[in-house]
């Protein structure tokens, strides 16, 4: 009997939680309508044959920067989703900074909203901000839809009087103590401002500005600091925590043993930290700036060997633009340049690449990290994360057998700098489906650039 399928993607190698299996998908109304062999559709059914390719989930990006309002020009929700969708990611989280103003209270939150509406190629939610002074703002902006609450225990740079701010320790232990009560989250960028602050001032008064003087600025000791401290208040708060981009595989063993002790926290790291090392600083100049910084070859291949062992949550690309001249101006010290690398479009592309093709990881557990992780963790499951009936048809197509070497003009960036350009992968996203509609191919580029929605998440429950 025929169905009335809106489209079949016929004969991939379907990445399902925990297998992989050669299957048709039939998409229905946006959503993913059945999983089976030989599905037949009407005469007005589409098809796309992924014929020799992986179809996977597309991916979530729970750690994205596009400055809006006030500083699209640095990355705005267009350019910035096209080239998430360019990279098969389907949804994505937007971080409260470096807009301005931040989002930090409900008419800042408007302005965000605003600025995204009718802008996004894909599906997104957005992060609140907790800074000193914004204790009362919490529970309305967890009412009004955040996805939870990010926090800097050092500073953030940034521009502008209205830029955001770290936050103190009272600051933290109340505002952990709000969130909990209203059973949010707490993502941190877990860093001692009292450490690196002092490191830095020190480096800088004795003529060290090298990369090299500024990764021992921002020393591991200065990650693990914060760590335990953070892991501590919410031991006494009950409040759940997110680390995010963790640089250290000892960051990560004290995670997982809070874990083991009960705590309700997760580690996400980023594919700079498994590709790059701090040679990569002093190869790429600030293209290669970020914060906490690149670590040594070594503390990679740890990384590598705890991400096997189940003790990463979750990748993300901190993707964290800004224009050519605040990265690579003539005489520009390395502490001077803006601190944030541009990845989000090669995200799926690297992790597949060094960890399914050279590492030999399961595609599967790839997968898990780049999708199903992070939709359990952030209330999206029930939509998003995985390929099953009923789900949003958020899809992407890998082809694991094209070799190409990425070059500027390949990124949909508004500013198309990044430490990935020359480099070669083994990989490449053909196809990028959101809700059942193609907004990517590799042949046109971006198809579809306004039909992605803001997902309002109660942090009680799932996005409906």
């Amino acid at each position: 009997m025929e169905e009335s399928y809106e489209l079949i993607i016929r004969n991939g190698d379907v990445v399902l939680p925990g297998e992989v299996r050669k299957l048709d998908i039939g998409v229905k109304d946006g959503r993913i309508a059945a999983l089976g062999e030989a599905l037949q559709g009407s005469p007005n059914t589409a098809i796309i044959d992924a014929a020799g390719q992986y179809v996977l989930p597309g991916m979530i990006d729970m750690h994205v920067h596009f400055n809006e309002p006030a500083f699209g020009h640095w990355e705005g929700f267009r350019s910035g989703s096209a080239s998430l969708a360019a990279g098969g990611c389907t949804c994505y989280a937007d971080m409260p900074l470096n807009g301005n103003p931040p989002t930090v209270n409900i008419e800042a939150l408007r302005m965000k909203t605003e600025a995204a509406a009718g802008n996004s190629a894909v599906d997104y939610v957005l992060w609140g901000g907790l800074v000193p002074g914004n204790l009362e703002d919490l529970e309305e902006l967890a009412a009004a839809g955040v996805t939870g609450f990010k926090a800097f225990i050092s500073n953030p740079g940034g521009e502008g009087e209205g830029r955001f701010r770290e936050v103190d320790d009272d600051t933290l232990y109340q505002g952990m103590v709000r969130i909990a009560a209203i059973g949010g989250i707490l993502a941190l960028h877990a860093e001692s401002e009292e450490m690196t602050s002092a490191l830095g001032v020190a480096a800088l008064r004795e003529g060290r500005s090298s990369a090299r003087d500024f990764a021992a600025s921002r020393p591991p000791e200065a990650e693990l600091e914060a760590v335990a401290r953070a892991l501590l208040y919410s031991e006494r708060t009950g409040c759940r925590l997110h680390f995010v981009h963790i640089s250290t595989s000892a960051a990560l063993e004290m995670i997982h043993g809070a874990k083991k002790r009960g705590l309700d926290v997760t580690a996400e790291t980023c594919p700079h930290y498994l590709i790059l090392n701090e040679d990569s600083m002093e190869e790429l100049g600030p293209l290669a700036k970020c914060a906490p910084p690149l670590r040594s070859s070594e503390e990679r291949e740890q990384l590598w060997s705890a991400l096997a062992a189940g003790k990463v949550d979750l990748i993300a690309s901190d993707h964290s633009p800004c224009p050519a001249e605040l990265k690579l101006a003539p005489g520009l010290s390395f502490f001077e340049a803006w601190g944030g690398i541009s990845g989000a479009q090669s995200s799926l592309e690297l992790m597949f690449h060094a960890g399914v093709r050279v590492r030999g990881l399961p595609v599967t557990q790839i997968s898990a990290l780049l999708s199903e992780l992070p939709a359990r963790r952030f209330g999206l499951e029930q939509r998003k994360g995985s390929i099953a009936p009923g789900l949003d048809a958020d899809l992407v197509l890998l082809d694991p057998n094209t070799n190409y070497t990425l070059q500027a003009d390949d990124l949909f960036y508004r500013h198309k700098h990044s430490p990935y350009v020359g480099m070669t992968l083994s990989c490449k996203v053909t196809t990028t489906l959101s809700r059942g509609n193609v907004v990517y191919t590799a042949g046109d580029g971006i198809v579809a650039a306004d039909g992605g929605e803001w997902l309002r998440i109660s942090s009680r429950q799932p996005a409906r």
